[in-house]
């Protein structure tokens, strides 16, 4: 079913012409420097230019509106401005659906989709497994202190991940970090304290469409503990993440048998180093700025449908 439909014919900036952004709220109102030639100058994307200074909004191309500030509904958006013809205006959102309230509100509304999903319209992942190694030779540390550690701060015992902690820390000792266990780990502190341990539990808080967040992006891979993984399907995260760098929950009929693979593996130093062996040819990289994401509208936007709109936008977030 189409979540979508085409109207008229938008008028889109000529190829070289440049596009200016506008940026409606600040997602989780932390604002940054925005002034000069932003994407230029951090991420060499040329003809891109950002702005928060609503007056610019008759000029500008594009406005973006981040989902969490949209909580009142419609009354939110620039409904009382004239809205020019060829204007696109973007939901954005990195959450998993359950995070996103009063879709049906905002049907009609949208030309464009930009969240962390393959098929969103401008796609923004956490991260990403790229080809070319960052060090040839990488060591790995096969003695550790620690078998599998968790960082969690919002716990909800009906989640998904809370259910299989329970059962599989019956089996092994889980080290649990962040403000459910009254752990709190600093940010400077996190990766170091994930590395110490052979195993980490990227576990999503919702098992949805490519939802693969920084539990797997930075506090796995940049610490450098093998991931357990709990969120999209095996196929999702074999087309995401690097070869045979992760182990999915799903791949063992239960916790037992999960325990019983993580504590073979820490203790045959061979097998375990196989799931580093993707360090030789690949390497990960995470997005965590919004001013990069923002600047990824414009390599998008030439290849972009001129005339869409959502008009079941809840449609396609809970598909």
């Amino acid at each position: 079913r189409s979540h979508t439909h085409n109207q008229g014919v938008f008028l889109f900036p000529p190829s070289g012409r440049n596009l200016t952004i506008l940026l409606w709220h600040w997602p989780f109102s932390r604002s940054f420097r925005l002034s000069g030639d932003r994407c230029l100058k951090m991420f060499n994307i040329s003809g891109c230019f950002l702005t928060d200074d609503r007056s610019a909004f008759l000029d500008a191309n594009v406005v973006v509106f981040h989902h969490r500030e949209l909580s009142w509904g419609p009354s939110d958006l620039p409904m009382h401005l004239p809205r020019p013809a060829s204007q696109q205006w973007v939901w954005l959102s990195m959450e998993p659906p359950a995070n996103n309230a009063n879709l049906s509100l905002f049907n009609g509304v949208f030309n464009l989709t930009m969240s962390y999903r393959r098929d969103a319209d401008i796609s923004i992942p956490y991260g990403r497994s790229e080809l070319g190694a960052a060090e040839q030779e990488y060591q790995v540390d096969v003695n550790r202190s620690c078998l599998v550690s968790w960082v969690v701060s919002r716990y909800q015992p009906q989640q998904a991940r809370a259910r299989v902690y329970q059962s599989l820390k019956e089996h092994l000792h889980i080290q649990v970090f962040g403000g459910w266990s009254h752990r709190p780990l600093p940010k400077r502190r996190l990766l170091s304290t994930i590395a110490r341990c052979f195993f980490y539990l990227s576990f999503e808080n919702s098992e949805s469409t490519d939802y693969i967040s920084e539990k797997l992006w930075r506090n796995a891979f940049q610490s450098g503990a093998v991931p357990v993984v709990l969120g999209p399907s095996r196929a999702t995260y074999e087309a995401l993440a690097p070869p045979r760098s992760f182990i999915h929950v799903h791949d063992f009929p239960n916790t037992a048998d999960l325990a019983t693979y993580l504590k073979q593996l820490a203790a045959d130093k061979d097998a375990y180093a196989e799931y580093f062996l993707w360090r030789r040819t690949h390497q990960v990289r995470t997005i965590t700025d919004w001013r990069e994401r923002l600047c990824q509208i414009c390599l998008r936007f030439p290849h972009l449908p001129p005339n869409k709109v959502y008009q079941d936008l809840e449609g396609w977030v809970n598909s």
